[in-house]
């Protein structure tokens, strides 16, 4: 039998400082923003210092800081320009915050199976979804582990279709000598509370294409020219600006980056050889092109073993303090009220009214891997503020939970 830890450990969490990295950089910054009297970045230093720093570390030409993960999505989407009623294949299991940029684009969501171990999709589930209609496809690369990209590019680049990479979760993740997010035609990032670098709320935008990289700028300023010589507002848009205030937080959290992504692999990397070959949950599957960043930490636990599987694991963890989350969402995304009743604007079910006959066909049974993938997944809270003691703390808890379940 595993021995029991002696005491319940606080562990540190990403909601609070405790797993945060913030301090004396970004105050410093945020001192320069305040007594500046600029917060705007249309004409303050950190804005603009803020993106050409993200796109010296990811190696792209152009990036843009925005308002949210959600904003980067629609900045994405609009950079693509859809016309409504076509379509955008996308993952079964995501945030709707890149789901919604979507519909108010007039783009129908279709909906591709994953991976029931990595919960990512795969260039055979995307080319499923597939239609004549088809003006984009977004990967998202989950909890830190990045999608299969080369087999996916390959597709893509085939069909001439864009690929949108959804990078929320995957800061300096790498698929052979890219990283995650740069890969595609536009990656997208996240600055929420607890991704790999925070402002609270915020976002990135990068590409390589200058096309793209224009339109992209000017959706996030309402479309007007700034810099143009006959400046105006030339197309539909919104204001999706970061403030200085949230870019020099942003800019003293990149330069802390590579350390924290570092130390989220080693203490993941630690748990892992911990846990493998643990009867009855199995350890994250990563691809041997690619690296793992570990936004979070997944476990796949395996039911016919497991009394109660993930569910009662978490209920046992949570006994230690350890708030995991079974399931990771309750349920798809695709069944949530907005798709299931196609509630958008007004009662017109725009764009859903364009869809061709199937597209927007969201039954839960058309998606077998996904409940499956979701069934099985227990995600651990992971922070760069781990060390080793948190993380043998959680070995012994996670085993003797698996312990004490067996079937």
């Amino acid at each position: 039998m595993t021995a029991q830890p002696e005491k319940i450990m606080n562990l540190p969490s990403d909601q609070d400082s405790t797993g945060r990295t913030l301090g004396d950089a970004e105050l410093g910054y945020l001192r320069e923003v305040i007594e500046s009297g600029t917060l705007t970045t249309t004409k303050g230093r950190f804005g603009k210092a803020l993106e050409g720093a993200f796109a010296e570390k990811f190696g792209v030409k152009h990036a843009f800081a925005c308002a949210s993960g959600s904003a980067a999505i629609h900045i994405a989407v609009a950079a693509v320009n859809p016309n409504p009623g076509d379509e955008i294949v996308t993952t079964s299991i995501t945030d709707m915050g890149a789901l919604t940029p979507l519909l108010y684009r007039g783009a129908i969501p279709v909906f591709a199976e994953v991976d029931t171990k990595t919960l990512n999709v795969t260039a055979r589930s995307i080319e499923n979804a597939l239609s004549e209609r088809t003006k984009a496809i977004i990967v998202t690369h989950l909890f830190g582990n990045p999608c299969e990209m080369d087999e996916i590019m390959e597709l893509a680049n085939d069909r001439g279709i864009p690929v949108i990479e959804d990078s929320a979760q995957t800061f300096l993740a790498k698929v052979g000598d890219d990283y995650a997010g740069t890969i595609g035609a536009i990656g997208c990032f996240s600055l929420q509370q607890g991704k790999h670098m925070t402002t609270g709320e915020g976002g990135m935008v990068v590409t390589n294409d200058d096309a793209l990289a224009r339109r992209m700028f000017l959706y996030i300023n309402k479309a007007w020219g700034y810099g143009d010589k006959n400046p105006d507002h030339y197309f539909m848009a919104l204001n999706y600006r970061l403030s200085e205030l949230q870019a020099a937080v942003a800019l003293g959290q990149l330069e802390k980056l590579e350390s924290s992504v570092q130390n989220r692999i080693r203490t993941a990397n630690v748990l892992t050889d911990m846990l493998n070959g643990t009867d009855g949950i199995e350890t994250p599957k990563v691809a041997e092109n690619a690296s793992h960043v570990y936004w979070k930490y997944c476990l796949t636990v395996d039911d016919s073993k497991i009394q109660g599987g993930s569910v009662a694991m978490a209920g046992l963890l949570k006994e230690k303090n350890i708030f995991s989350a079974p399931r990771y969402i309750v349920k798809p995304a695709f069944m949530c009220q907005v798709f299931q009743e196609k509630n958008t604007l007004g009662d017109s079910q725009f764009p859903f009214n364009l869809a061709r006959e199937g597209a927007a066909d969201y039954r839960i049974e058309n998606f077998p891997a996904t409940v499956k993938a979701l069934n099985d997944v227990l995600v651990l809270p992971w922070n760069e503020k781990y060390n080793d003691e948190h993380v043998k703390y959680i070995a012994q808890c996670v085993k003797t939970a698996t312990e004490s379940l067996l079937k």
